[in-house]
């Protein structure tokens, strides 16, 4: 006797969707980012933005337009190949999150350094978010995340700090 199992798999893969689609019905928001621009390599602190001249801190500054829903962040002192092809952002939201996941399309050299990183983000609500930056140097080191509600704050900044290469090499 031959049973049909072919059904049951269906149903299952069936109401798999129906409950992917219930929800993204729950976030409907549509965010897409990309990163606008980044400085040359800093080599030195005369390289440095004034504001920023340790190099051991890698910062975000952020500041949201309610009535674009965008939101401009810079990434100060992200680190990358000294010669990085180029670099690029990723920009998703997982719930809460904002992820920023940054890369680069090469090595070409065989140093790393800092770079000043402007990125958009579009669509975004005022509401509370947690926003992470994924770098490719990071390593062990704190990361750089941070919570910012933009309903009530429309700007701000995080540091955390960094003492291994290429953070940390100016004192």
């Amino acid at each position: 006797m031959r049973t049909h199992l072919f059904p049951i798999p269906a149903f299952i893969m069936f109401a798999f969707l129906v409950s992917a689609c219930e929800h993204d019905k729950d976030n409907p928001q549509s965010v897409s980012g990309k990163l606008i621009s980044n400085s040359a390599c800093k080599s030195s602190l005369a390289d440095a933005d004034t504001a920023y001249l340790f190099d051991s801190l890698s910062c975000a500054e952020y500041s949201y337009n309610d009535s674009s829903k965008t939101l401009s962040v810079k990434h100060i002192n992200a680190g990358f190949n000294c010669c990085p092809g180029t670099i690029q952002c990723e920009i998703s939201v997982r719930n809460d999150s904002i992820l920023i996941r940054e890369s680069e399309t090469a090595m070409l050299c065989n140093c790393d350094c800092l770079y000043d990183l402007n990125i958009e983000v579009y669509g975004v609500d005022p509401k509370n978010y947690v926003i992470r930056f994924i770098e490719p140097y990071c390593g062990e080191q704190e990361q750089l995340i941070f919570a910012a509600d933009l309903a009530s704050q429309a700007s701000g900044s995080h540091c955390v700090r960094r003492t291994q290469y290429p953070w940390g090499l100016f004192k």
